[in-house]
Formats: structure tokens, C-alpha cells, sequence
């Protein structure tokens, strides 16, 4: 099974608007577009478009219709996760019928990808809660095949002491719950604008993967792999039958716009 991770449109009510100076509907368009057309040309097509948080700035009904109208157009499922710039009951209310929101669970063949909400209301770091974590725990014990796990706020600090002033409040209890849990193989999330690779303390072989935004980067901590920090980006993940996990990261160009060279 094959995801495309995007994360952190900001998108906005109005079609035409601008977050920290670029136009964020059309650099999502460009990102849908450039991310399928990377992850059909490694491979097979993805099988599944993953955005992990941060969806709307301005957490506006137009601004989930805008997200629902550009999600139409895709012949793909699609999980939606709620970051602390969203609205999650405007976004239940507007795309509950068209993609899987968090906490759920969705089968991807011999796998299952579990979808948290770390959204805390009033603020910019985020929490799952006792609640979330016993529930993660319970779908962890009863999985039969490998799972990934899928989030807005990072876990565990970066690096970056101002994003790690914002992560998620019960990043330790989260990674305890994995490691003890055989069957999770693999987390990403999104909410740092951009690449970062960790791995769970306790098992290297676990992958813990940032994701850039589709809008404007942040850092970086880490070098850029592809050596294209300044560029939009997201992941292709790749699950196997066997539970072996490939992922790569994507990035692609600017459109040459006027409006979408503005400075960040």
C-alpha cells in the first residue's frame, strides 16, 4: 500500500487568499498534482492521500468547503487529520462523508493505519489524552498485521527549541504505548514544516517521520536529503505485505506564479 503524506495547507475561506504571503489553495492544487504524479512515477499510483493537520488557518466553514471541492476532483480515499489550526467540528461537518477523520482506523491490506487527534482547543501544542492512548493501545493489541500511526504534533522534540515549546503534551506516554506494542511499525506527523527522521528510543528499527508543508517551510533542523529545504514537499510511504516499510521524501517547485514567489 502506497500513501501520499501532504501536510499544513493553511488553507483559507477565500479562494484567493494569501497565508504568511503565499496563495494557499493553489500551492495545495500544485502539491496534489506534482505528489501523485511523483509517487505514479516511482511506482504504482498512491492508494491513499494522507494531509496531516493544520488544514484551514482561519478554521472557517468556506475554508473545508474549499479543502471538500479540491478533494472531489481526486479518485482516491483520503485521511484527514485535525492540527491546532483547524476547527474539528467544521471539519467533521463539512468532509466527515468524504474522508476518514482521527482517531479512526482504516485497513490498508495487510495493514492498518491508525489516525490520532492531537488537536487541543485554545492551543498550539497538542495532547491525545488518557483516553486516546488507552484506545491506541486496544486497536494496537487486537491489530493482526503491522500498523502505522499518524498524527499532527510531534512526539518528541526536534531540535527546534521554538517548535518543541508547541509539540504534544503526552509525547511520552504516545511512545511508550509503541514501544510496547509489536505490531506498530512506524509514525508520521506533521505541524514542523518539514523533513525531520528520528527513530522511537527503544527501537531503532521504528521510524519517526516530519513532514514538509505544501505552503512555506520552517527550519530546518536537519539537512534537506534532496537538498531542497526552501521547496514544498511531502512523503511516499510504502508499506509492504511482509511489514518491510520504504519512504521517501518529495519536493517540487514553486508554480511560477508572481503571487506565489511572495516572501515568507
Amino acid at each position: 500500500m502506497r500513501i501520499l503524506q501532504l501536510s499544513d495547507p493553511h488553507l483559507l475561506a477565500d479562494p484567493a487568499g494569501c497565508c504568511r504571503g503565499r496563495p494557499a489553495l493553489p500551492l495545495l492544487r500544485h502539491a496534489l498534482a506534482r505528489g501523485l504524479a511523483q509517487a505514479a512515477a516511482a511506482g504504482t499510483p498512491a492508494d491513499l492521500l494522507l494531509i496531516s493537520g493544520d488544514l484551514c488557518q482561519d478554521e472557517s466553514w468556506g475554508g473545508y468547503v474549499r479543502l471538500r471541492e479540491l478533494l472531489d476532483t481526486l479518485p482516491l480515499p483520503v485521511a484527514l487529520l485535525a492540527g491546532n489550526h483547524d476547527h474539528p467540528w467544521m471539519l467533521r461537518a463539512v468532509l466527515g462523508r468524504r474522508a476518514v477523520l482521527a482517531p479512526a482506523v482504516l485497513p490498508l491490506g495487510s495493514w492498518k493505519l491508525l489516525l490520532l487527534d492531537s488537536h487541543l482547543p485554545g492551543a498550539v501544542g497538542g495532547r491525545l489524552g488518557a483516553a486516546q492512548l488507552a484506545w491506541l493501545e486496544r486497536r494496537l493489541a487486537e491489530a493482526p498485521g503491522p500498523a502505522w500511526v499518524a498524527l499532527h504534533h510531534p512526539p518528541l522534540p526536534i531540535g527546534d527549541p521554538e517548535m518543541d515549546a508547541i509539540g504534544l503534551e503526552d509525547g511520552s506516554e504516545l511512545l511508550a504505548v509503541l514501544r510496547r506494542a509489536s505490531a506498530a511499525r512506524g509514525l508520521v506527523f506533521g505541524h514542523v514544516h518539514q523533513h525531520w527522521q528520528g527513530a522511537l528510543p527503544g527501537r531503532p528499527e521504528f521510524p519517526l517521520l516530519g513532514c514538509p508543508s505544501t505552503l512555506v517551510p520552517f527550519g530546518p533542523v536537519q539537512p534537506c536529503p534532496l537538498g531542497r529545504a526552501a521547496d514544498p514537499g511531502g512523503r511516499l510511504l510504502e508499506l509492504g505485505p511482509g511489514g518491510e516499510i520504504r519512504h521517501t521524501l518529495l519536493r517540487w517547485e514553486l508554480p511560477a506564479a508572481p503571487s506565489v514567489g511572495a516572501g515568507v
